[in-house]
């Protein structure tokens, strides 16, 4: 294992950008499938940026309080739509980086119960990339947002590290 530069003590993963389609729908996604807050939208003329998280605070925090932690936050997602693609009957999306060429892969989430989680999502309507079924790692399911992109549901305390 390495030794972390001293001038990098303080350095902390701030947030991942995907860029959106349509907003209404992602944000739908985001907020009542995955249960994610926004903490703060945020623009230009041009284009508009949504920040969900977590609240770990059971619903106590105020929406200052969340605007102000924002940039303290874990796991933070920042969706970003450029204005008119929702309406643009010839916009093709966005590539997902699962297909060639390959790239970006997926964010992921941690939940108590992955089976219940996945049975809710299965209600819900929510496309599947991988069921709990499919596969060897039964353990994990991948989910698609409206814009295509994966979502790795895993039980909390997950540990991804083969050596721990």
């Amino acid at each position: 294992m390495s030794t972390r530069p001293v001038e990098t003590h303080g350095y902390r993963m701030n947030h991942t950008m995907l860029r959106v389609k349509d907003p209404k729908a992602s944000l739908k996604f985001y907020q009542e499938v995955l249960g994610m807050d926004l903490i703060a939208t945020s623009g230009g003329s041009d284009f508009t940026l949504y920040f969900l998280a977590y609240d770990h605070s059971n619903g106590k925090a105020t929406q200052d309080e969340k605007q102000s932690q924002r940039f303290l936050r874990e796991g933070i997602v920042e969706l970003t739509h450029n204005h008119g693609t929702e309406n643009d009957a010839n916009f093709v999306g966005y590539h997902n980086g699962n297909k060639d060429p390959r790239g970006f892969g997926h964010i992921a989430i941690t939940v108590p119960d992955v089976q219940a989680a996945c049975d809710r999502f299965e209600k819900l309507g929510v496309p599947f990339q991988k069921k709990l079924t499919d596969g060897r790692m039964r353990h994990i399911a991948f989910i698609l947002d409206p814009d295509g992109y994966w979502v790795e549901v895993l039980p909390n305390g997950y540990n991804s590290d083969p050596s721990a």
